[in-house]
């Protein structure tokens, strides 16, 4: 009996971690960095997974580069905009055509790759130092959906009292 339990607590809990895991390309081991903290010093050919909002894309001759405003991801490596905390601004590129039709402004994107050095840009009259993702995925996100919950008295009033 003690057997079986084991057994069907393994399995839940095995169920329960699959619900909160990453997608198979957002998986992995990387370097727990944010875009800022790596603008501020040198760290040059890290790993890391990196995601948030599209402020631009690029598409370029053989490649395409986004302009990403960052915020922490979670469990599942999806850009979490609970609050306006963000950890900075990067660039991602990677090879081949990005649509930006389809990767348009907003949209939320999580990029797996290396830091490939730095980039100076202007934001209004501010001079930016943002680091470059040579990106090996983009994950594109499906848009969220907004629900509107109406809720409904009860029928009965004494409902709930107790």
């Amino acid at each position: 009996m003690n057997r079986l339990r084991l057994a069907l607590l393994a399995a839940g809990a095995a169920l329960l971690s699959a619900c909160a895991t990453a997608p198979q390309p957002l998986q992995g081991a990387f370097t727990a960095i944010t875009p800022s903290d790596a603008a501020a010093r040198d760290a040059t050919g890290s790993v890391v997974r990196w995601g948030g909002r599209i402020v631009g894309v690029e598409p370029q001759a053989n490649r395409t580069c986004f302009e990403m405003i960052s915020t922490r991801l979670g469990d599942t490596g999806r850009p979490y905009w609970a609050t306006d905390d963000t950890g900075g601004r990067f660039l991602a590129c990677r090879t081949g055509f990005y649509d930006p039709a389809l990767f348009e402004k907003n949209r939320e994107v999580t990029f797996t790759g290396r830091i490939d050095g730095f980039e100076s840009r202007r934001i209004g009259e501010y001079d930016y130092r943002l680091p470059k993702l040579d990106a090996d995925v983009v994950y594109l996100w499906p848009l969220r959906q907004q629900v509107d919950v109406i809720e409904r008295p009860s029928p009965w009033p004494w409902w709930g009292w107790w």
